[in-house]
């Protein structure tokens, strides 16, 4: 049976990251952003290109699975829901309403997740974003999904700060 974690940027540093990982025994992360980038120097090592070379020198594999992120629009829509319920990108407790089903209907109901869940197979692989709680962000919706179709076992890593 496939195992799943999710994994966000915010509140890790570099070497954290890939400790929390380890610890899960991840073996593959799967990134599910639009854009690989995150802003600001605290978070230069979650940039993709570094990203992957820091998975690759900890043995731990990297995909990116665009399909599977959010649209432009889609994410405009969460910030606007943001600003009203004065919450910034960083400090997001959960994802407005509209955004999880217009999520649902126009990525998750359109992308056949079988071919990920072969591929992951017995291993566990991690959904990577940058929110720092999982029912703030899109990867808990995928990981639900890969719950309810599939039967997988998902973890939520979340920053020792907790």
């Amino acid at each position: 049976m496939a195992q799943f974690a999710t994994i966000g940027v915010y509140g890790f540093d570099g070497p954290e990251f890939i400790q929390a990982l380890r610890e899960a025994e991840v073996g593959i992360v799967l990134d599910v952003r639009q854009r690989r980038g995150v802003r600001g120097s605290e978070y230069a090592w979650a940039n993709s290109k570094r990203l992957q070379a820091a998975l690759g020198e900890a043995g731990i594999g990297y995909s990116h699975l665009p399909e599977l992120a959010p649209t432009t629009e889609m994410r405009q829509l969460q910030y606007r829901e943001d600003e009203r319920r004065g919450e910034g990108k960083r400090s997001r407790t959960k994802l407005a309403t509209e955004y999880v089903e217009r999520y649902a209907e126009e990525v998750l109901d359109r992308v056949d997740l079988e071919p990920i869940v072969r591929f992951v197979g017995g291993n566990r692989a991690a959904l990577l974003c940058v929110e720092r709680d999982p029912e703030a962000c899109h990867r808990s919706l995928i990981a639900a999904r890969l719950e309810h179709d599939f039967g997988a076992r998902v973890t939520h890593l979340k920053p020792a700060s907790d």
